[in-house]
């Protein structure tokens, strides 16, 4: 990760089955790139929405419903600034972008159940590109809560999320 950009700056150009990062300030709302300007992400439901694209990122609905859907980047991103992210090629082999894009689409209009540690946008992501659900955000913030009951236990908790997130499939 590194090379943000702006809604208006276009220096990279996603490709379809990209990840794409977008930073919401203490956190980034995770979104697959499907082709001709558009991404699949979790946001919440209609009629749920606060004004401005952050509320597409579900920044506060722990065990709540949410819902998938089929956005312009630009939509999405608001504000915000943006990155292609695939880092985690590296550990885990993508699948093929038109089976990205596939199951993505398939998945426009439903409803889920969502967690911000254990079913969320980051899961949902990459889910869709590595076949795995993996959310190093949600393993950090499970792992804070936790020490949170067990003082002192969090550089124990950070490690077993670190560890998690490198375990291979």
């Amino acid at each position: 990760m590194g090379n943000w950009l702006s809604q208006s700056k276009s220096d990279q150009t996603p490709e379809p089955g990209d990840l794409i990062a977008i930073s919401r300030g203490v956190y980034l709302h995770w979104a697959v790139y499907v082709g001709d300007g558009y991404v699949v992400h979790v946001t919440l439901p209609p009629g749920d929405e606060v004004s401005g694209a952050a509320s597409s990122s579900l920044r506060s609905a722990p065990n709540e419903k949410a819902m998938v859907r089929k956005q312009k980047l630009q939509e999405a991103v608001g504000d915000s600034k943006w990155e292609i992210s695939n880092s985690l090629d590296k550990m885990y082999r993508p699948r093929s972008p038109r089976i990205i894009v596939e199951e993505a689409l398939r998945q426009v209009g439903k409803r889920m159940e969502y967690s911000v540690t254990r079913k969320n946008c980051e899961h949902f992501a990459t889910k869709l590109r590595y076949g795995k659900a993996v959310s190093f955000q949600g393993m950090v913030v499970d792992a804070a809560t936790a020490s949170l009951y067990r003082p002192g236990k969090l550089p124990m908790a950070l490690a077993n999320a670190a560890v998690e997130l490198f375990r291979r499939p």
